[in-house]
């Protein structure tokens, strides 16, 4: 396929993608070092002033829980380079990047990846018809005729795929529906956590970036919510320029597509994903410049900052009142006719999901304490207190037992919005949710964690440890109510604001927008890098219809269904020994509450094999994936073959190399028959060698001979590649019985909820909670590219268009919606 995408992007055509990337990026970099200054300026004024809203009665992880994983075990792929599906070991890590291995043997050794795979921007499909639907809008004309064959063949009723309106797509299948269910909700963890990824433990950039983001749209009249503000900067710039140069490219190259629709559809696919890393790969280079040339501006900015704070702000509130004499009649009279009306509908519309939501994950919590503390009464006690406890940290990161929560804003419907308020879907909101949902679950476990520990340390005895976990569950229960109640009123806010100021920009625009040039007189000439017209105007449209929105929410606090504390019951640091309490070291409940450790030299090793057991394990033993990955692996594709081929060649028809996917379906409807060996013991030594999905290793139609040979030895044996990661054989069972899933260690927590687009920092505080969670950094989110990425070997034509070393793909870090 090389040489056909080498066709269709010629030099001319690169040429012009380039040249439309750079003008896209000039234009976005001008925004940008614009609000650099102004997000400086907002940073250092909150940090003097200190507008901070009540404190959480929770408490938060302050060091990550990294070096752990999310789920590992076996997948097939469809591999698109030689048409074939193979069995992948697959491993989602702490920070969410999907590894893809070319079996258990290549995990074990250490060897390279196949693929790492940021999943920022995609979509999770369960079935043939959703995909085909989606790749049937991709090209103009090209809608199949019924009756050819389509797109793809799963050679299983229990397709997984990873779907990108830009970038290369992904397709696996499993054995069984409760596979599909279990990984279909690890997908939409890593994407919801990879769409949620500009860090925020930088108060400068991440402010600049997507208010630049924002400002660029809007002068493209582009408002209101974005679905593709998603993934770390480069991503996120990336989907701009695609936004804008796809329609360009579909219109140049689509009707220059040959062949049957089918066909024209995976080409398109290709030559998409080929530009998209062009242009990833161009703006990468120049956005980092951009950011180094604010950087270095920093030390001389902050400075006139702390000097003239007071001048600055003199300056930012005269100009204020006279924008808002000017705009603010004509914004009272639109909030008043078009905004004020929608209000309490659109507030109850996202109340309801995120309500049950969040007493779903009260309601999970609950039990999983309350078995716990059962299993106590009912076992030995302090003896498996320390396993069950393990357990219950990663609670929060356990997507399938979470599923149930973040399932409720699934119910969350806006269509009333698309047209009315320019809300492109629901998805941003539902996504916000989810993420607050697993940071209360996670602050309430530790929390639970941190009181229980110092419970311990009296040595109690059966009932009085099962009397002190109920006393301390009801006290993190309150805690909860009251911090929930308190960060979905926030959340609201900062939704309400999303949905109504865009709307009230794009009203207002060709009466007020036009005029607004004339105000920047008014500001000092030292201060214009921290005082813009623009921004002061989007503040005073904030304050025009920010009375309506709080006076909304705290009438709906007063109803007894939403379960939301009324902003008059506040509580200011009423269990301050708790937070004194949290600020002691981590607890590792493996290390201080396990087995006795081992004498041997080796045991070290042991131990980081345990970590990475998965959190998800199925206790029903391994499906027969080695046997059906034989089967899969060296099946001979019709299109690759053709009919006329496979009656000429017996050989290739026989039941061992299955010609159809009919064929292949009745040999694993056979190898489900076949008797699962034991599993093997664990490895002696178990890392995980990378940091996150940075690099895309295509596989390529040859493959590595020394992996091969490895595996088919491995295979010999019984048991020798395992379902899922290895683990010990003395490894505790779990809490719940019938509960499928057993867990290991503690994954990273994510990130908290982002602030609302609008500089409105000072109003949002006022109800809302300010709490300086720790972020993971660039080593931890995988901002950064390996440099020793492995290079496979691909064809030169292949190389020639994809301008760049074998099938290497960057995708890196992660971002939230503003």
């Amino acid at each position: 396929m090389g040489d056909v995408i080498s066709t269709h992007l010629d030099e001319s055509r690169r040429h012009y993608i380039a040249e439309k990337t750079g003008k896209v990026l000039g234009e976005f970099c001008q925004f940008y070092e614009e609000q650099y200054g102004v997000a400086l300026f907002n940073s250092i004024r909150y940090e003097i002033e200190g507008n901070g809203g009540p404190q959480s009665q929770l408490l938060y992880r302050k060091v990550p829980l990294d070096d752990r994983v999310i789920i590992s075990g076996n997948l097939f792929q469809y591999v698109e380079e030689n048409k074939k599906w193979r069995n992948r070991f697959s491993v989602v890590p702490h920070n969410y990047g999907l590894v893809l291995y070319e079996n258990k043997l290549a995990y074990d050794r250490e060897i390279q990846p196949r693929v790492v795979l940021n999943s920022a921007g995609y979509k999770i499909l369960t079935s043939l018809d959703q995909y085909l639907d989606l790749v049937n809008s991709s090209l103009p004309g090209t809608t199949p005729k019924s009756g050819n064959a389509p797109i793809l063949k799963c050679p299983t009723q229990f397709p997984l795929i990873l779907w990108h309106p830009y970038s290369r797509h992904y397709y696996f299948c499993v054995m069984t529906g409760k596979e599909q269910d279990k990984w279909r909700a690890v997908f939409q963890d890593c994407v919801r956590h990879c769409n949620n990824g500009i860090p925020e433990d930088s108060k400068v950039e991440a402010p600049a970036f997507t208010d630049a983001v924002r400002m660029y749209r809007q002068s493209k009249e582009q408002y209101g919510t974005w679905d593709m503000l998603c993934g770390n900067e480069v991503q996120v710039l990336s989907n701009l320029v695609m936004e804008e140069l796809v329609p360009e490219l579909k219109n140049m190259i689509s009707p220059k597509l040959k062949g049957k629709a089918q066909e024209r559809q995976r080409l398109w696919i290709q030559i998409s994903d080929a530009v998209y890393r062009l242009v990833c790969d161009q703006i990468k280079a120049h956005y980092d410049a951009v950011v180094t040339k604010c950087e270095l501006e920093r030390p001389r900015m902050e400075s006139i900052i702390r000097t003239d704070m007071d001048q600055i702000i003199t300056s930012k509130e005269h100009l204020a009142s006279k924008i808002r004499a000017f705009v603010l009649p004509k914004a009272e009279i639109c909030v008043r006719n078009h905004v004020q009306p929608y209000i309490p509908s659109i507030l109850e519309a996202l109340m309801i999901p995120t309500s049950q939501g969040f007493a779903e994950v009260r309601e999970v919590f609950f039990k999983e304490v309350t078995d716990m503390n059962m299993n106590v009464i009912n076992e030995s006690g302090m003896e498996k207190m320390g396993e069950y406890m393990e357990k219950l940290s990663q609670l929060a990161f356990h997507p399938v037992k979470m599923q149930s929560c973040y399932e409720k804003m699934d119910q969350l419907k806006l269509e009333g919005l698309q047209q009315r308020f320019d809300v492109s879907s629901a998805s941003v909101f539902k996504q916000r949710a989810q993420i607050l949902m697993r940071q209360q679950m996670d602050d309430a476990v530790h929390t639970f964690g941190t009181l229980l520990h110092q419970e311990l340390a009296k040595m109690l005895g059966k009932e009085e440890l099962c009397k002190s976990i109920q006393r301390i569950l009801e006290r993190v229960l309150k805690k909860y109510d009251y911090d929930s109640s308190t960060v979905r009123k926030k959340f609201f806010r900062e939704a309400l604001l999303q949905i109504t100021i865009p709307f009230l920009l794009k009203k207002l625009a060709p009466t007020c927008k036009g005029e607004l040039p004339k105000f920047q007189e008014l500001i000092f000439e030292d201060f214009d890098n921290f005082i813009l017209v623009e921004n002061t105007y989007e503040e005073v449209m904030l304050q025009s219809v920010m009375k309506d929105i709080m006076q909304a929410v705290k009438e709906a606090a007063v109803q007894r269904k939403h379960n939301l504390y009324r902003d008059s019951m506040v509580m200011h640091n009423s269990d301050p020994n708790l937070h004194l309490l949290g600020e002691g070291m981590p607890i590792d409940w493996g290390e201080e509450f396990g087995s006795q450790p081992d004498s041997d030299p080796s045991a070290e090793k042991r131990r980081r094999a345990r970590q990475v057991v998965s959190v998800i394990h199925d206790d029903e033993g391994a499906l027969p994936y080695e046997a059906s990955a034989e089967v899969l692996m060296h099946q001979v594709s019709q299109e690759e073959l053709g009919l006329e081929k496979l009656e000429a060649c017996p050989a290739l028809a026989a039941p061992g190399s299955p010609d159809s996917v009919q064929g292949i379906r009745g040999m694993l409807v056979k190898e489900l028959c076949v008797e699962t060996p034991a599993p093997a013991p664990a490895r002696e030594e178990a890392k995980e060698p990378l940091t996150n999905g940075t690099i895309v290793q295509q596989s390529g139609g040859s493959e590595e001979r020394g992996v091969e040979q490895a595996a088919q030895k491995a295979e010999e044996g019984p048991g020798s590649l395992e379902h899922s990661a290895p683990h010990d054989a003395g490894s505790p069972c779990p809490v719940n019985p019938g509960v499928e899933e057993q867990e290991a260690k503690p994954a990273v927590p994510t990130s908290p909820a982002k602030p609302p687009a609008l500089t409105a920092a000072s109003l949002l505080a006022e109800g809302g909670v300010e709490v300086n969670r720790h972020e993971p950094n660039d080593k931890e989110t995988g901002e950064e590219v390996s440099t020793q990425a492995h290079v496979e070997k691909v064809e030169p034509a292949q190389l020639a268009t994809e301008n760049s070393a074998g099938s290497t793909e960057n995708s890196e870090g992660v971002q939230t919606q503003f």
